[in-house]
């Protein structure tokens, strides 16, 4: 008798529901339909190949409003120091020998190659070892670069490689930078160590973290490393990225590299440039957009430094990005504004090779700018070689004034 009420009491219910009810149900029964449509629709896209629609649906369904984190931040801001104090490729080296513009305290080295470039390669099971200079005890300035290669080899291979760059203030241990990578294992880390400056004995320090570290690093190439120092700001860089930013430590002197790990067959450094000089102490992008306004409000042009090129070509590095980047941002801002890219070298070599030389430079940068979607329109290229310098040639500061990139409104 219960159960009977029962039905009869539900079956009234269902017949009363409103019509907005029935409405409500059909909406949800429809949209039920639809996901299985899609979900169907994208499995036979995969099937049939077209992994691109399916993944471009995937992404649609994914997206909110929450901006890329790395687009918000200005991660590759490295520049190089304008003065070079050492610079060592190893290209003049004999294979076999010790480097000739190198010390060493500890283990042995020499010379080696792998990928057809020449490096600093360490055959003992630890070695320390720094840069031949005039004062071994004091050579860095108080705004500095360090710049150095490191091969990488493939997951599968004799792995294992660890190298730490340590800092002095005389004979003072100020902190270290200390990265391990072994390819395909969990046994990978990273750390830094460092006195804080303003005369304090405490210490900044932590683990890098690896999962960031590791998308940076290219396995079985070579990788760029670099470091930027501007009186007690610390910048650590990995390909362009920067991966550490500390802004109080104690100010060095000199610095050494050591190796440890015997089994690893690339251990060492490639290419090394210490340059005096670097980014401004907390350079910001809406700053440095505001310095590009007003020095066009000011004068019609802007004049930078900061855009490099490989030496002898007109290839960027990809630290000129940054730079690149702020002028593609004040163009967007300002899409009616045309300017003139002129390209400027110092007088090293003759003009057959400077005046074509700073052409290409200069079309390398539109290229760029372009590729940022700046109008190709809106630019033209200029090579002026070393016929307009704004300093003497005869001193090194000269001349990296003289190497620049100037663009000049129309």
């Amino acid at each position: 008798m219960t159960k009977k009420l029962l039905m009869t009491l539900l079956m009234a219910i269902a017949f009363t529901v409103s019509a907005n009810a029935q409405g409500w149900l059909k909406k949800v029964k429809d949209r039920a339909v639809s996901t299985v449509e899609n979900a169907v629709s994208n499995k036979v896209n995969k099937e049939s190949g077209d992994d691109a629609a399916s993944e471009k649906a995937e992404k649609t369904e994914q997206q909110d409003d929450t901006p890329d984190a790395v687009s918000q931040n200005q991660k590759s801001d490295f520049v190089r120091g304008s003065v070079i104090l050492f610079e060592d490729d190893f290209a003049n080296e004999q294979l076999g020998e010790f480097p000739s513009k190198w010390d060493i305290n500890h283990g042995s080295v020499e010379t080696a190659s792998v990928n057809g470039k020449k490096y600093l390669n360490s055959t003992s099971p630890r070695a320390e070892f720094m840069p031949l200079m005039e004062n071994m005890m004091s050579y860095l300035p108080e705004v500095f670069t360090i710049e150095w290669d490191v091969f990488y080899c493939k997951p599968g291979d004799i792995d294992q490689s660890a190298l730490q760059i340590t800092f002095y203030s005389g004979n003072d241990d100020l902190g270290n930078i200390h990265l391990m990578y072994r390819p395909g294992s969990p046994d990978v880390y990273g750390n830094y160590d460092f006195i804080k400056g303003g005369g304090s004995e405490d210490h900044v320090n932590a683990s890098i973290d690896w999962d960031n570290i590791q998308k940076y690093i290219k396995l079985g190439q070579w990788n760029h490393f670099a470091i930027s120092f501007n009186k007690r700001a610390f910048k650590y860089y990995i390909n362009g990225n920067r991966v550490i930013n500390l802004p109080n430590v104690a100010a060095p002197s000199r610095f050494q590299f050591m190796t440890e790990n015997g089994e690893y067959p690339y251990r060492g450094v490639g290419h090394v440039i210490i340059a005096k000089g670097g980014v401004e102490l907390y350079q910001r992008q809406a700053t440095d957009l505001s310095a590009i306004e007003k020095a066009i409000a000011e004068t019609g042009k802007f004049v930078t430094n900061n855009i490099l090129f490989e030496t002898g070509k007109a290839t960027l590095k990809p630290e000129s990005m940054a730079e690149i980047q702020k002028v593609a941002d004040y163009m967007k801002k300002n899409p009616q504004a045309r300017f003139e890219v002129q390209g400027h070298t110092d007088n090293q070599g003759s003009d057959a090779i400077n005046d074509p030389l700073s052409q290409k430079r200069a079309e390398a940068v539109v290229k760029a700018l372009e590729g940022m979607g700046c109008d190709p329109f809106n630019l033209r290229p200029v090579g002026k070689g070393s016929h307009e310098p704004v300093a003497p040639n005869t001193t090194d500061e000269g001349r990296a004034k003289n190497r620049r990139v100037e663009f000049i409104r129309k």
